[in-house]
């Protein structure tokens, strides 16, 4: 009888002990993320499955959303009136939407880059205000900057017409700083040397910036560029509050104001190539910043061959 006791209290001393290794293995915050990539995964999936799902109805032969009627190209090229090829209301969303995103990627990207530069360089007083006011946009609410600049060009600044102006203004003032960031990034990562290099070997400043700082900037001059398409391409709330009527509307606009009606697939076939543009751009920008990633903190010296002719 006293045999089988201790077995008893060997086998619930295990246990407890098992279970106390467990949880001091589990709550170590030093340890390897066991569970990481697993939650990874399952939060990627939850994002992803409703937005394969909407890409899939794209595809519907029938006019239902969620019931599967056959693959067809219908909603695409070949209904003659409802098809995105058809359709003059769902084509000028998508030209406009394309319009505002060119605009603002060729306008927001070089001023972004200008002002990074100028953020990098300035030691005055007033370069840390500064440095603060340029991250304002990043973390303002985008309702408060919609309606902000909706009461701006309405009251304030009345010269400038709500439409197409409007909505290119409200986006490059939305997306800049992301340019900032980016490109102020690169420049920590690349520092002053290879310009002081340049001007040892006789080139003006004006020479080392525009021969030696610029070409080393690309990459992320072009990540930029990708990065305000994709920003302005999807946005909502700025183009909803910019727009003046429907030959002004977005994408985002006509799928929103569409939803709240009878929708039909040709809504996924729009969403779906937009979600294209974007994922096109995203991919770029990343291929180009892996593809030059290499060229970061080498551990030598600038060499003349690096900067080509400078004088």
């Amino acid at each position: 009888m006293s045999e089988a006791a201790g077995y008893a209290r060997g086998g619930a001393g295990e246990r407890v002990g098992g279970i106390a290794r467990l949880l001091g293995w589990l709550g170590n915050p030093w340890g390897r993320p066991r569970f990481l990539a697993l939650w990874t995964w399952l939060y990627i999936v939850w994002c992803l499955v409703p937005v394969l799902i909407a890409i899939q109805f794209s595809f519907n032969a029938g006019r239902s959303r969620s019931a599967w009627q056959g693959f067809s190209l219908r909603w695409y090229l070949t209904d003659p009136d409802l098809s995105l090829l058809h359709d003059p209301t769902l084509r000028d969303a998508i030209i406009q939407s394309l319009k505002l995103a060119s605009l603002a990627m060729l306008i927001a990207t070089p001023l972004g880059v200008a002002l990074a530069i100028g953020l990098a360089r300035w030691r005055g007083r007033g370069s840390a205000p500064a440095s603060a006011l340029m991250l304002f946009p990043l973390v303002t609410p985008e309702i408060v900057m919609g309606s902000s600049l909706f009461f701006v060009f309405v009251f304030l600044f009345t010269f400038v017409r709500l439409g197409t102006v409007a909505q290119v203004l409200g986006h490059v003032t939305f997306s800049i700083s992301y340019v900032v960031i980016v490109v102020r990034g690169r420049l920590f990562a690349i520092g002053k040397e290879y310009e002081e290099a340049a001007m040892d070997l006789g080139a003006s400043p004006t020479q080392a910036l525009r021969m030696v700082l610029l070409p080393m900037l690309a990459p992320a001059i072009f990540a930029s560029l990708m990065i305000v398409f994709a920003i302005s391409i999807d946005d909502f709330v700025i183009s909803a509050f910019l727009s003046a009527g429907q030959r002004t509307e977005t994408v985002p606009i006509l799928i929103y104001s569409n939803t709240r009606a009878a929708p039909t697939p040709a809504l996924n076939a729009v969403a779906s190539v937009m979600l294209v543009f974007s994922l096109l751009a995203i991919s770029l920008a990343a291929l180009v910043q892996r593809r030059f990633r290499p060229q970061r903190g080498r551990g030598r010296g600038a060499d003349v061959e690096d900067f080509g002719p400078v004088v």
